[in-house]
């Protein structure tokens, strides 16, 4: 029974890897935990640097990645804060502090964040309870045409149709008073 249920679950995972279904994406960051509190350093209350963040499990079509963060508790509605994309399927990590320019040396392209600036706006919320921040990753069977400073609605509509799978990591923060 045993060896008939491994040759089962053996056969499964290789159609669903043929067919490119991902097994799991996962997206984790050195500077903190999912549901963990971000540090200062990576708000706008202090250096305002990117975090460094890591992924694994991409499917094996992914032709390349992108990064959406945004704040669904702003008080304006969802506050966008980074727009990354086309970043190269072989790239696993991101270094923290990634500078704020248009195209990147890998070939990745920033869009607009909400701040009216190309690359990571940090966590800015008033004073109130803690916002949410979410860092979600999209793994693409397809690079896209879309120039810098593309803004999160225009990646969202190019994606369409391209995403394999997708995973997320929230961090929160509450301003410094």
């Amino acid at each position: 029974m045993k060896k008939r249920f491994a040759i089962v679950l053996t056969t499964f995972l290789i159609l669903l890897s043929i067919r490119g279904y991902a097994m799991g994406l996962q997206l984790t960051s050195p500077a903190f935990s999912h549901e963990g509190a971000i540090p200062l350093q990576y708000t706008c209350q202090g250096q305002d640097l990117s975090p460094a963040l890591n992924w694994n499990g991409a499917p094996p079509k992914t032709a390349a990645l992108a990064l959406i963060v945004d704040d669904p508790d702003a008080p304006v509605g969802t506050w966008i804060h980074w727009v990354l994309f086309n970043i190269p399927a072989t790239t696993t990590s991101l270094a923290a502090g990634i500078s704020p320019q248009e195209k990147l040396p890998d070939g990745s392209l920033q869009g607009l964040n909400d701040f009216q600036k190309v690359g990571y706006g940090g966590p800015c919320p008033p004073p109130g309870g803690p916002h949410r921040y979410f860092f979600k990753l999209y793994a693409l069977d397809a690079s896209l045409n879309l120039p810098p400073k593309a803004t999160k609605a225009q990646l969202l509509d190019a994606m369409k149709g391209h995403v394999l799978t997708e995973t997320q990591l929230m961090g929160t923060y509450r301003a410094a008073h």
